[in-house]
This record gives structure tokens, C-alpha cells and sequence, in this order.
């Protein structure tokens, strides 16, 4: 498996040319931290730094009474918390402190009595864990050894005592607060035991479980038994309708035929009524109805007939009409009837006992029904006495641990190591403070450079203007001195009106930088020869009116007719370039104010120069027109080469509107002058505008900032610059026939 390849380098020279930059600030900013450390070394005093060490475990005495004491225990809240931690900010609190301080007559430089917060300001005393146990150690800085020892050992004490106290005035305060609740808890468990014993005499509660399943047992047995009888009870009321059905009787007259068949009373008067009623019917066939013997014969019949129904009602005990036909019945009959009537008493006994079933078996259901409701209810009884009770019997503990616990005199912490009078000096040395000075001067000031360098957000080499703008670089124009040569420390302009090197300083090297750059720009175009550019800048001052005048000086001088056209007519330079007069120029011709022919001037054999001329109020109006294209065409016709000063892009239309007019544009970049925000605006507005961009000219170059080979030292010492490198005159030639 082959490792993977990283092709992102770290720029170490991107980081040092930010120091090289920013050296200034840096330096400085080291000399002070640097200052600061010497002088605190030396106007340090000896400081001595006593330790003592404190063992926490919890007591446990109490548990040799039987009873659990947790009062003042050491235990942790939250997940993260730390109970030594704990401790050690108890023990650096303000009482224990001031306590101190007040015992040892603490005083400080001025000799006023010592403040708790300067000790933590100053951090005199320090509390650690000792990792690993359950040690925390403390520390006590002083001037004087002695008191740095008696601090700790004091610190110690009031700690412990403090600790000891406040546990007793926890359990204190506990034991009061039990004592005035045990009577309302008391009260609570009689109140709960009442109120559960009303409910079991009222309900008849002893045990609702037994009581539950028996009730069930009882139901089924029930159910078993009431179909045993119903099926009995079938089978008699079968019998019975049977009986009816052969009989003709119902079971109240079958009763009643039973009974007056077995009476002799009612017997022996129906055998003297059918007598009469024989010997009647016998005298009616002899006799008439008026006849003395069939009267007398009637008589004697209603007289036995009213006996006999007498004799039935005493039998049966209430007037119930009887046929006489079933006052006397044969022995068959007889003998079904009293089958009958014991068959229906007993259907009416099993009918009665089933009833009696049923009661029994419903008492059972509804005493099933109930009983979840009095189980829960028992419940809930139970719980408030189990509750009540045991919060009695945990208050009942709680009280004599808290009595236990107020009389005790240990706490959880003890002093396994007195502090000691130190000795030697504690804290770093001079030369610790000189080393810490010099690291954190160097550290501090690289961190200024840095963010200097951040906060500017200047383009501040050729290769971020490369590739912040992404044109070919044609030309690389250093900064000059007063004396023409390149400079290494600056790339700013000190004089107010640019020099025109290949007439003042034609053997300086900056003169051979602008021809490379007139070079570049005839390599630029292979079909077509360029005939008119624009020279303009992302902001002002970065040079483009000194690089449009140098260029036009430049190709003139290889025997060339050139125009130089001041073409800013807000801020015009070229006049004052050249030494001439303002008065007629640009602006005049584009009115019609002024004649072509009278308005040009010559500034040095083979180069003309127009003005600018006066300042219009609108000049984009003047540009955007077709007499400047017309005059734009002329230029071309009369002169090899064309170069408009334009103004600046912030904001402006001018350059753009030129640029569509001529062969392209030519972009003059200045390090340290244009913003990368500034320059992206103008790469994005000719993008937008479709503008053909020859490439970049880098002006006022400083050389100690270009981390590329953009110059070489020569035999007479100084130095030459080079158009970049071949490759870059190679890319920009192939630019130009991209763009062409």
C-alpha cells in the first residue's frame, strides 16, 4: 500500500518576508516583554513557600453506637464535582482567611493589615489535590519563612475547628427540627392505624385474599349445586304436567279433591246426598214436580247439598267451589292425584330451595364485586400506616444519630504534616525570568507581525498580485531611490512628479525594465501589431500616469512615432510629466473647441503628447462617443503606437469605455497600495465589461518583499530586473495570442 502523497507545502519564505515586513512592530513588542522580564528579575524579592498536608476520611465512630452518622460527610453532587475540590475552596474561603489574618497580624507592603482577595490575587495561598489520594496540600508564600509556616499551620486549624463546628451545628439544627416533628408524626401513624381498623370493622375485612378465594370456591360449588336442582326440578314439573294432563286438574283443586276424598264427614254427607238424589230422581219419573214426596225429596237434597259444601269449606278452609263429581273418586284416581300433589310439593320445595341458591349465590357475586375496591382501599390504608410508620421509626433514628453526632469533637479531616519553616527560596530564578522574557518577546511579537499583516489586507507581492488577478506579467518596475537606483527598503514613491528614466537615467536599470516591458507587449500579438492601449490602475496612486509615460518614453526611443494620451481628465498628470501647458487638450478637441494638429504637443523626438486639457463636468460622456472613436482611429492611422493614461477603475467608467475602443488594456499594479478587495472589484468589472487585458505591469516593486527571481545581482553591483523569468515573457506571449 503506497503512502499517500501531500502536495500542500508549508511557505516558510511567505512567513519570514511577514517578518521582514512587520520587523518594526515585532522588534519592538520584543523589547518590551523583554524590558519587563529583566526588570521584574531584578526588582524581585525572595519569596519563601511553606507546605502542609491534610488527610480527609470520614469519621466513623458513630458506627460503633449502631447508629449511621452521614452529617458532615464528604460525597460529590454532580457527576464532575470533586470533593476535595470542594474543600479546598472552603478552606480558601473569606472567614478562614480573615481569621488568619487577624491570629498572625498579616500586614502587607504598606504596612496595613492584609486583604483576603490580595492572597488570592496574588495567589500567597494555594490548595491542590494530591492526585491520586485523598490528600489536599497547601502552600503559603511569604518574604518571611516563619510566617509562610505559621499561615499554613493556622489555615490548617481553623479548617479543622471549622469543620467540626459546622457539623455540629448541622446536627443541631437536625435534632431540633426532629424533636418538633415526631409529635405531628406520632399523631399521623395513631390517625392512619384508626382510620384502617374503621375500615375493617366496617366492611367486615379479616383477610380479603382468603376471604376472595373462598368466595369463588363458594360461587362454584353454588352453580354446581343449582344445576343439580335445576335439572331435579325439570323432571318433577315434567311429572307434574303429566299428572295435570291425565287428571284435568290443577294442583290447588288436585290438592283439594285429595283432601276432601280421605274427610268422612264430607264422605258420609255426599253418600246421603246421592241417596236422596237417587230416590228423587226415582219419584220425579213417578210423580210431578208439585208431587208432596218430589218436594220434600228437593228439600232434603238443598239441605244436604249446603251441609256439604259446609263440610268442604272447614276441609278445605275457604269457599272453594268443588264438583261433586271429584268429591269422590275411585282408587286409581286417587292414587294418581296424591301422586300429583306429592310431585308439585315437591317442585314447589326444590323451586323454593333454588330461590334460596340464588340469594346466596348473588351475595357471594356482590361480595366478590366489592372486594378489589376494599383491597385497594386496605391498601392504600396500609401504605399510610406502613409510611407514617416508618417515617416515625426513621425520625425515632435520625434523632439519637443527631445527639450522637452534636457531642462529637472529631471532624473529617486531620493534619498528617505540619508546615515547616522553609529554608530556601521558592520561585523562579533571574535567568528563568529572562528566558520566559525572551520566549514570550519572540512568541508575542511574531503574533504581532502576524496580525498585522492580517488586519492589512493589501496585495502586498507580485505573486499574490499574479494570482490574485490572474493576467500574464509583463513587467516588473522596481522602486527607485533618489538616485534612480532600486531600492530594498521601500516601494513607495518619494517624489512628487514621476522621473522619466530613459531621459534622466538612461543606464539605470529601471530604464531596462521598461524596454523588457515594451518587448512583452510587441511579443504579445504575433498576427496583429498592438496599435493603441489603456493604461489604467485598480485605485489611484499606484503609479499608472509614471508607467504610461516611462512605456511611451521607452518605445519612442527605438525610433517609433508614439501619442501619449492623457486620457484622465479628472486628475490630469501628464502635463506636469512633461513640463508642458494645459490649456487646450482632450476635452477641447472632443467639443470641437479646439483643432487636433495645434493641440499636440511634442515632448522628445518621436513622441507626442496630448493634454488632457480642461476638466469637463461629465467626461464619460465625452469618451463614450463617436467622436472619440473617430479620434482614436486617426491616432492609429498617424502614429505607431497609441498609449491612453486613463483613470483609475474604483468606481470609474473611463478605462473600460477606452479599452473597448483600443487594442486592450494594460493593468498597473502597486504592492502595499491596492487592497485585495480593490483589485477584485476590478478584475470582476472588466470581466463583466468583456475588456481585452494584455497582462499586468508591477510598478514600485520593493525587492526585500518578492520571495520569486523576479531580479539578479550583475558585476556592477546592483541590481537588474528581469521580466520575471522566461516562463513568464513564454506566458505572456501565449496570452497574447489567446487573446488575439
Amino acid at each position: 500500500m503506497e503512502s499517500p502523497e501531500f502536495t500542500e507545502e508549508i511557505d516558510f519564505q511567505k512567513y519570514w518576508l511577514v517578518l521582514r515586513r512587520r520587523w518594526l512592530p515585532a522588534t519592538g513588542v520584543f523589547g518590551i516583554v523583554v524590558g519587563l522580564a529583566t526588570l521584574a528579575a531584578f526588582l524581585q524579592k525572595p519569596i519563601y513557600e511553606a507546605e502542609g498536608k491534610l488527610l480527609f476520611k470520614p469519621d466513623r465512630s458513630s458506627s460503633l453506637t449502631g447508629l449511621k452518622n452521614d452529617i458532615g460527610e464528604l460525597a460529590s453532587i454532580g457527576d464532575k464535582s470533586n470533593p476535595l475540590s470542594t474543600e479546598a475552596e472552603i478552606i480558601q474561603s473569606l472567614p478562614i482567611l480573615e481569621k488568619t489574618i487577624n491570629a498572625l497580624a498579616l500586614r502587607d507592603e504598606e504596612g496595613k493589615p492584609l486583604e483576603p482577595k490580595s492572597i488570592m490575587r496574588t495567589k500567597k495561598l494555594k490548595v491542590n489535590p494530591v492526585t491520586g489520594t485523598d490528600v489536599l496540600q497547601l502552600t503559603f508564600k511569604d518574604t518571611d519563612p516563619k510566617v509562610a509556616a505559621a499561615a499554613v499551620n493556622k489555615i490548617m486549624g481553623l479548617y479543622i475547628e471549622n469543620d467540626i463546628n459546622t457539623n455540629r451545628e448541622k446536627a443541631a439544627t437536625a435534632r431540633k427540627f426532629i424533636s418538633n416533628q415526631l409529635p405531628s408524626v406520632e399523631e399521623t401513624v395513631m390517625k392512619a392505624d384508626a382510620e384502617l381498623r374503621k375500615f375493617k370493622e366496617k366492611n367486615r375485612v379479616v383477610v380479603l385474599q382468603e376471604e376472595s378465594t373462598e368466595a369463588v370456591k363458594a360461587i362454584s360449588e353454588l352453580d354446581k349445586q343449582i344445576a343439580q336442582l335445576q335439572a331435579q326440578l325439570a323432571n318433577l314439573s315434567a311429572q307434574s304436567e303429566s299428572f295435570r294432563n291425565q287428571l284435568g286438574l290443577n294442583r290447588e283443586e288436585a290438592v283439594a279433591v285429595t283432601s276432601l276424598s280421605q274427610s268422612p264427614g264430607v264422605q258420609e254427607v255426599l253418600t246421603e246426598l246421592q241417596k236422596v238424589q237417587t230416590e228423587l230422581a226415582a219419584e220425579r219419573r213417578r210423580f210431578l214436580d208439585t208431587a208432596p214426596p218430589v218436594i220434600a225429596l228437593r228439600r232434603k237434597e238443598v239441605e244436604l247439598s249446603t251441609l256439604l259444601q259446609e263440610r268442604v269449606d272447614q276441609v278445605l278452609g275457604s269457599q272453594q267451589n268443588v264438583a261433586v263429581k271429584n268429591l269422590q273418586i275411585g282408587e286409581l284416581k286417587q292414587s294418581l292425584t296424591g301422586e300429583f300433589v306429592r310431585s308439585e310439593v315437591q317442585r314447589s320445595g326444590l323451586s323454593n330451595q333454588l330461590n334460596d341458591l340464588y340469594k346466596t349465590r348473588a351475595a357471594y357475586k356482590n361480595r366478590s364485586n366489592i372486594l378489589p375496591q376494599l383491597a385497594q382501599t386496605q391498601r392504600e390504608l396500609e401504605r399510610r400506616v406502613d409510611a407514617s410508620q416508618t417515617t416515625y421509626e426513621t425520625l425515632l433514628n435520625k434523632l439519637q444519630e443527631a445527639r450522637v453526632a452534636e457531642n462529637q469533637t472529631v471532624g473529617n479531616a486531620r493534619i498528617i504534616s505540619k508546615a515547616q519553616v522553609p529554608d530556601k527560596k521558592a520561585g523562579p530564578s533571574k535567568k528563568k525570568y529572562l528566558a520566559g522574557g525572551i520566549l514570550g518577546g519572540t512568541l508575542l511579537g511574531i503574533a504581532i507581525a502576524f496580525l498585522l499583516d492580517l488586519i492589512d489586507k493589501s496585495v502586498k507581492t507580485v505573486k499574490e498580485a499574479k494570482e490574485l488577478f490572474g493576467y500574464p506579467l509583463l513587467g516588473v518596475i522596481p522602486a527607485s531611490d533618489k538616485s534612480g537606483k532600486p531600492s530594498i527598503h521601500s516601494g513607495k514613491l518619494e517624489q512628487t512628479i514621476p522621473r522619466i528614466f530613459s531621459r534622466d537615467l538612461p543606464h539605470s536599470p529601471i530604464n531596462d525594465a521598461y524596454q523588457m516591458l515594451q518587448a512583452n507587449l510587441k511579443f504579445l500579438s504575433s498576427d496583429e501589431e498592438l496599435r493603441a492601449i489603456v493604461v489604467t490602475s485598480s485605485v489611484a496612486k499606484e503609479g499608472k500616469s509614471e508607467v504610461s509615460a516611462n512605456l511611451a518614453a521607452t518605445i519612442a526611443q527605438v525610433g517609433r512615432r508614439v501619442l501619449l494620451v492623457d486620457a484622465d481628465m479628472r486628475h490630469p498628470s501628464q502635463h506636469h510629466i512633461w513640463g508642458l501647458t494645459n490649456l487646450t487638450g482632450l476635452s477641447n478637441i472632443l467639443v470641437g473647441e479646439a483643432e487636433l494638429s495645434r493641440t499636440v504637443q511634442e515632448a522628445r523626438v518621436g513622441l507626442d503628447v496630448l493634454p488632457a486639457g480642461v476638466i469637463p463636468p461629465n467626461p464619460v460622456a465625452l469618451l463614450d462617443s463617436k467622436r472619440m472613436a473617430s479620434l482614436i482611429e486617426t491616432f492609429s492611422k498617424n502614429y505607431d503606437f497609441v498609449i491612453f493614461d486613463s483613470p483609475p477603475l474604483a468606481g470609474l467608467a473611463d478605462a473600460p469605455i477606452l479599452g473597448k475602443m483600443a487594442d486592450g488594456i494594460l493593468m498597473v499594479v502597486r504592492p502595499g497600495v491596492v487592497d485585495a478587495t480593490s483589485a477584485k472589484a476590478a478584475k470582476e468589472f472588466l470581466e463583466r465589461s468583456g475588456q481585452n487585458v494584455l497582462g499586468l505591469v508591477a510598478n514600485g516593486v520593493s525587492i526585500k518583499n518578492e520571495p520569486d527571481s523576479y531580479f539578479y545581482y550583475t558585476n556592477e553591483r546592483y541590481i537588474k530586473p528581469i521580466s520575471a523569468t522566461k516562463e513568464e515573457a513564454t506566458l505572456g506571449v501565449s496570452r497574447g495570442l489567446e487573446n488575439s
